[in-house]
């Protein structure tokens, strides 16, 4: 492929609305000056200049300078290596993924829950579910695979009902629609909680044996009558009080949800609203009950598992824990901070005081997933040195001061993913990469050389080989076994054995003696929406995403296909007919942070006041200009889906 040395700038805004093609990378690129144009350059000058920023940068301001950001779509493998590269060659736990951009909320209401922060289910268990509970998401467009297993699980009986503010395309498979108002599933699931309490149909013997915290979530639902979440929510009493005697009495119930849930600044509290939904009537830790956070990308559980987050060492293993950091230190032969690093959304306020000065990038694309995406790439620009490491020239590639190509993990390399389900599967390579590009651990391995660590892995497997030696739960998954199993779920702490797909079944034993991990209530508040519509942005603005689209479109926003419609605004008809507009009219769409152009779609499954948009073709219309950087504070993911706008059509 042509290079695209001597043609790149600083990224701009894009004014047209045509697709943008995405050159693959094919050979290393540097900026000769911060302001200058990247050309192409070889391998030896880009990895030195790469590694030589970093060092400075260290030298001048200590480790904490430093932050990576890992790739969820790459290898464990590879997350495996650029947390290792961070806490070891860096000095710091600076590291995270775009887990943090959607289900870090999930993971962190799981683990206060039941310890540990995987869905607690395997797909298999929702086509032999009795009810099935979509909360917070379109699965049939955002998770299609997925829901292939719900529509079997439909086809062998089971009911399923469907809450989202917007009558989505999965809402059609549903036996019962639940439309709250958006930021109002907190109260939607305590009243449900409440009417189960007081309907009498709460697993009391369960709640006793297995749980802790009871009494105090019981009063904090109880203000939450049917009455009152009804005006609040906007759903009407009598199917609350349909889903909670549902959820109660089913035999087998699987209660799912994604972004719906987690993109919200309380984005943890909706995930413990609804943990408390299971823990309440025992719908966890047995065959065919559980809890499923759907996963977007190929490995963001993956990502976790492998320790490129802040909080967790490979494994979930707590940094705080003496014990953890002494086992790894020994391995590694580095020490390891005592402390958590920096979360996503705090290495990017660390970039606006200067406290962060570098970031290597691998295969993430924050310069248009971000929230406020404007003051993101405005916070890159201000950084001393950025490297990324990637198969496109991103918008983020764009402000790069060196940029390495890589290899495509689903077909260029050799490794292993984890899905939502916690399954791990073995990718294999089936071409060679184009042009120079190289594989990410090849890459990340000869910086640790420039930088005074002789790592040396013969393969992928080596890798993994030395990720099973300190993490108890993959320690059973030689890539033997993997080939053989086609996969096996975590944990798998023997070669022996293969344990049950479904995790807690700790809470179903006896425990005489409250031996045992409870599982733990949390009482959660609600906390509407920060940004509040009124007369001057009267429209709420949800985002989500689209079946024939992925992400930030670098992948997918070029492709000729007659299902691509590019952005557009969806509206209801009555807002459309207030406001005077029509399919295809284009419109202007504001925020309080800022502004764009995009045509519109009449969608009748929403209701009036409600608009919704997507981040899958920024280069066309920048939805993530108009969101939202109010943040979750216990997991830093930010308020995607509740934004305040108005609609203005252009003369």
């Amino acid at each position: 492929m042509k290079s695209t040395a001597g043609t790149s700038t600083r990224a701009g805004q894009r004014r047209d609305r045509s697709p943008r093609n995405y050159p693959r990378l094919t050979h290393p690129l540097v900026r000769g000056s911060k302001d200058g144009p990247l050309r192409r350059a070889s391998w030896e000058e880009a990895l030195s200049l790469a590694a030589g920023g970093f060092r400075r940068v260290r030298e001048e301001s200590g480790p904490d300078a430093f932050g990576m950001f890992s790739c969820a779509r790459a290898t464990n493998e590879m997350n495996y290596v650029a947390q290792k590269f961070t806490r070891v060659v860096m000095g710091t736990n600076n590291v995270d993924s775009c887990n943090r951009t959607c289900h870090a909320p999930s993971v962190a209401g799981l683990t206060a829950a039941l310890g540990s922060g995987g869905g607690t289910s395997s797909y298999e268990e929702v086509e032999h579910a009795d009810l099935i509970v979509m909360w917070g998401s379109n699965a049939r467009f955002a998770h299609p695979i997925f829901f292939h297993h719900v529509l079997k699980g439909i086809r062998n009986g089971a009911r399923m009902y469907a809450v989202d503010p917007r009558r989505t395309s999965t809402a059609e498979w549903a036996e019962s629609w639940l439309g709250p108002n958006v930021g109002t599933d907190i109260p939607l699931a305590h009243a449900v909680g409440r009417e189960i309490i007081h309907a009498g149909l709460a697993n009391r013997a369960f709640i006793e044996r297995a749980t802790e915290g009871f009494e105090e979530y019981a009063a904090e639902v109880e203000p939450w009558t049917l009455t009152v979440a009804a005006k609040v929510t906007g759903v009407p009493a009598e199917a609350i009080r349909s889903l909670a005697h549902a959820y109660a009495t089913a035999e087998r119930a699987q209660l799912c949800w994604t972004l719906g849930i987690t993109e919200h600044h309380n984005g943890t509290d909706n995930v413990r609203a609804l943990i408390n939904l299971a823990l309440l009537t025992g719908h966890v830790g047995r065959y065919g009950s559980g809890l499923q956070p759907l996963r977007g990308q190929n490995n963001v559980q993956g990502g976790g598992d492998m320790g490129a987050i802040p909080n967790r060492l490979p494994g979930f293993q707590d940094i705080l824990s003496p014990a953890t950091r002494e086992k790894f230190e020994t391995a590694w032969g580095a020490a390891i901070q005592p402390r958590y690093g920096l979360n996503l959304t705090d290495m990017f306020e660390a970039m606006e005081s200067g406290a962060l000065r570098a970031v290597y990038c691998i295969g993430e694309n924050p310069a248009q997933s971000e929230a406020d995406s404007g003051q993101a790439v405005e916070r890159m620009r201000q950084l001393d040195h950025l490297v990324v490491q990637d198969i496109f020239l991103t918008k983020t590639a764009e402000l790069a001061d060196v940029v390495l190509p890589a290899t495509a993990a689903w077909c260029e390399t050799d490794g292993t993913t984890t899905n939502s389900e916690r399954r791990v599967q073995r990718v294999r390579k089936a071409v060679h990469p184009p042009g120079e590009a190289r594989e990410d651990i090849d890459i990340l391995c000869d910086l640790a050389g420039r930088l005074g660590h002789d790592w040396k892995f013969e393969d992928s497997e080596a890798v993994w080989d030395e990720l099973r030696s300190i993490s108890p739960d993959h320690w059973g998954m030689t890539y033997g076994r993997l080939e053989e199993h086609q996969g096996i779920q975590w944990p798998c702490p023997s070669t022996e054995r293969i344990e049950p797909g479904y995790l807690h079944g700790r809470l179903w034993e006896p425990d005489p003696g409250r031996r045992l991990p409870r599982a733990v209530f949390g009482p959660v508040k609600h906390d509407p929406p920060v940004d509040v519509t009124d007369e001057d942005y009267p429209l709420r603005l949800t985002t989500g995403r689209r079946l024939d689209s992925y992400n930030t479109g670098v992948q997918s926003g070029s492709f000729a296909s007659p299902l691509r419609r590019g952005e557009y605004v969806e509206l209801c008809p009555e807002d459309a007919g207030r406001y005077g507009v029509a399919v295809g009219e284009t419109v202007r769409i504001s925020s309080r942070r800022g502004t764009v152009t995009a045509p519109v779609w009449i969608d009748p499954g929403l209701r009036p006041g409600l608009a919704f948009m997507t981040m899958h073709f920024p280069d066309e219309v920048d939805t993530n200009q108009l969101t939202i950087e109010a943040n979750c504070p216990i997991a830093g993911t930010a308020e995607f889906k509740a934004s305040a706008i108005r609609i203005e059509k252009l003369p």
